[in-house]
């Protein structure tokens, strides 16, 4: 039977229990495994030193028939011819390790044999060496006691001498101001004058004491001079402390020079207008040393040595320190009020930032880092602030700055101009903000850093805030925000009402610009820079609402566009106001010629006309002169204008008039006011109805005689034409300009119209006159 028939484990288990059993002096170690099956804990017995034959036989038998005690018997043989072949293989190897071990063992009695006799060599020649070097020392013993003796004399004789050149080498060091080598010689000497000052050394100790008098009088001199650096005074404190002198009592002197010398490190707006520093160097040690960077390095020294004079003084000079720190954000916030760039802020920041690291290291208790970031942040913030400022006033500007050239250019330009350089204004100028806020937030500096969660939620909320305040400055400058007086000044030289009218359109139409092109970028560029933040908290919601700024702005858009059109109407309605009020109409006489407000009315559309096509887009044509409405104005206008005609009296007038009443009831109805939309030709339409709705309520306040009706009857005729060349809706125009005639019928005493042929050769006249009076117009 094949061997490897036998599972592996159970193999494994009787290799370990033979070599156990053959290796072993304790016959209970090779006992079987106790976590073994039921079966093999009682027939693997075999194994062990307390095998039973006769039960195991016993058990075999009962537990297996026939077939099994002879598969056990193929079993066992296969084992046993297994157990052979392992105990010759186990036999071999470790004889093989026999012969190796006793061959180790004669090499290595050989080699012990040889170095016992080099061990005694070695051992006869260090004896010798010792007894060498104990004659030696034995013979130069008496002249080592001696030399030692006079170099001790020799440095008791350099002490004596160094006490009796004392006097003369403080004299020296007086004169040469070097207090520091002085008090060093001096104090170096004070434990000698203290044992042998008032026998031996009387007169060299007198001599000491006098020269230190004058130097510690010299070092008061120093110490309350305001001529010497804050690094002399302060040597010259610790030089007095270390002579013994009582310090304390000038304690508050001192603290009060170091006081005053804080004003002198103050950054000043002429020192730091020029600061700018590469935010991407961050290194310090490449950056040469100024002149206020040494005097801070001073006062830092000073402070280190204060508190070693003073250790109780620790609560003044952080005092004094957090006063340097808030007179130089105080100089910051001065200098940010001007127009600056985070180029300039990050270089008095840094210089700030070091000025605080240097104090930090020498007064660590005061915990300037921390101390500085509140200042930082109301610095930061003010700086944000003033950006969005800066950005309202340039905006601002754009838009007004081309009307107060307008004496010297024509209006259109300064129209155009306004218009674009407020869109502009408005992008480009929030992308360069954007883009300066960046460079803040790229910065690595300590104290940006710490704010920059902060930084990011004051751009978010600037920007909101910031274009609220635009819509409420744009309502300024259209004049319907009379309360808000402080900004008069943005004003100034645009109170003309025709510039301001078109101000307003261009305002209307940068509003619309904002809410489409301005807004999604500004808000594409804040969600891939300024993500995050967060320190403002998730329940005041988000900082930067796009939604809400471009409901606002299409309101705002929509609110100046309707604006323009009322300052347009009211304009025109003041000129017809006067046209209808100054006449005595019962007393008209009869009609010559086109009457000049004709002009007036069409000069006026035309500055509207050149005014809506600089700012505004063309659209499409739509020409609403259905067939019904066709019928309709000539239903209106040919009985007024034939049938009237026709009659030679005023009963059958007055009659078709009636006619004309009955028949309104009957004609479809034509849509007069529609929604107004960003376009030349729906803004001139939408003004020339409102002017001919005002015309039609200034003739129904008036009474006519015929003339005057006649009048009436010509220049609107003469009006047919132009007002359907500016109008997109001819229908609307044909409809209003019959209700002004009909309207000038009811209001007539003796409505009897013009014949054709005198209305045609008085409209031909004007035609005439006008086309020589302007060769050039068409």
């Amino acid at each position: 039977m094949e061997v490897d028939d036998v599972p592996l484990d159970d193999k494994a288990k009787r290799m370990r229990d033979l070599l156990s059993s053959f290796y072993s002096l304790d016959p209970s170690m090779s006992s079987p495994d106790t976590s073994s099956s039921s079966k093999y804990a009682t027939l693997d017995a075999i194994n062990t030193t307390s095998f039973d034959p006769d039960q195991y036989m016993h058990l075999l038998v009962h537990k297996s028939n026939l077939e099994g005690l002879l598969q056990k018997h193929v079993e066992m043989a296969a084992e046993i011819k297994n157990l052979d072949t392992d105990l010759q293989m186990l036999v071999y190897e470790n004889y093989n390790k026999f012969i190796s071990a006793t061959d180790t063992i004669k090499q290595m009695k050989s080699n012990i044999v040889s170095m016992e006799a080099n061990m005694e060599q070695l051992l006869e020649k260090i004896m010798s060496v010792q007894c060498r070097s104990d004659g030696v020392n034995t013979s130069l013993f008496e002249k080592r006691e001696h030399i030692e003796k006079l170099h001790r004399t020799r440095n008791l004789l350099r002490k004596v001498q160094f006490i009796y050149d004392l006097p003369a080498r403080l004299g020296k060091c007086i004169k040469s101001e070097a207090y520091a080598d002085a008090v060093k010689f001096y104090t170096g000497a004070m434990p000698i004058f203290k044992a042998y000052g008032d026998s031996s050394f009387q007169d060299c100790k007198r001599a000491s004491e006098e020269a230190v008098t004058i130097i510690i009088k010299n070092l008061q001199g120093k110490l309350f001079s305001d001529s010497e650096s804050i690094q002399a005074r302060a040597e010259a404190a610790v030089l007095l402390k270390q002579l013994d002198f009582p310090v304390d009592s000038l304690k508050v002197k001192l603290l009060e020079k170091l006081e005053q010398s804080v004003a002198g490190l103050q950054l000043k707006i002429e020192d730091i207008g020029n600061a700018s520093v590469d935010s991407n160097d961050t290194s310090t040690d490449t950056v040469p040393a100024t002149a206020h960077e040494t005097s801070v390095c001073e006062f830092a020294e000073a402070i280190h040595a204060y508190r070693v004079i003073f250790p109780d003084s620790e609560m003044q000079l952080t005092k004094l320190a957090q006063d340097l720190v808030n007179r130089h954000f105080e100089t910051t916030e001065q200098y940010i009020k001007t127009q600056v760039w985070s180029a300039n802020l990050l270089g008095v920041l840094r210089i700030i930032w070091r000025d605080v690291l240097l104090m930090d290291d020498v007064l660590h208790e005061a915990a300037l880092s921390d101390y500085s970031l509140e200042p930082a942040r109301v610095a930061v913030k003010l700086y944000v602030s003033n950006k969005f400022s800066h950005l309202l006033s340039s905006i601002s500007d754009a838009l007004t700055k081309a009307h107060t050239r307008q004496k010297d250019k024509g209006e259109e330009y300064s129209l155009q101009v306004a218009l674009e350089g407020g869109k502009k204004a408005v992008l480009q100028g929030s992308m360069d903000v954007l883009l300066d806020f960046r460079q803040l937030l790229d910065d690595n500096l300590g104290l940006l850093v710490k704010l920059k969660d902060l930084i990011i939620d004051w751009v978010q909320e600037g920007f909101q805030d910031f274009f609220r305040a635009l819509d409420g400055h744009f309502l300024l400058l259209s004049g319907k925000n009379s309360s808000a007086t402080q900004d008069q000044g943005l004003t100034e030289g645009i109170q003309d009402d025709k510039v301001l009218a078109g101000l307003v359109l261009v305002l209307a139409q940068v509003s619309i610009f904002i809410e489409q092109n301005a807004i999604p970028r500004i808000t594409e560029e804040i969600a891939t820079s300024f993500s995050g933040g967060g320190a403002r908290g998730y329940e005041y919601g988000p900082a930067f609402v796009p939604g809400e700024i471009c409901r606002i702005f299409h309101s705002a858009g929509e609110k100046f566009l309707h604006i323009y059109i009322n300052m347009r109407t009211q304009r025109i309605s003041v000129l017809l106001k006067k046209r209808f009020t100054t006449p005595n109409w019962v007393k008209h006489k009869e009609p010559r010629e086109v009457h000049m407000f004709v002009d007036l009315f069409l000069q006026e559309l035309e500055v509207i006309r050149s005014e809506v096509k600089q700012i505004l887009p063309e659209g499409i044509r739509r020409h609403r002169r259905a067939d019904s409405n066709g019928s309709t104005a000539s239903s209106r206008s040919n009985p007024l204008r034939e049938e009237k005609l026709s009659r030679s009296n005023t009963q059958r007038a007055r009659s078709q008039l009636l006619e004309t009443h009955l028949a309104k009831l009957f004609k479809q109805k034509v849509e007069i006011f529609t929604k107004v939309e960003f376009t030349q030709e729906s803004v001139v339409t939408t003004l020339v109805k409102l002017c001919l709705k005002s015309l039609q309520e200034f003739v129904r306040l008036q009474t006519f005689n015929r003339s005057g009706f006649q009048q009436i009857q010509l220049d609107i005729q003469f009006l047919r034409t132009p007002l359907k060349e500016m109008a997109e809706d001819e229908a609307a125009v044909d409809f209003l300009l019959d209700e002004v005639i009909v309207a000038a019928a009811e209001r007539c005493l003796d409505p009897i119209p013009l014949e054709p042929a005198i209305l045609d050769k008085l409209i031909q006249a004007k035609l005439a006159k006008t086309k020589e009076q302007n060769p050039n117009s068409p």
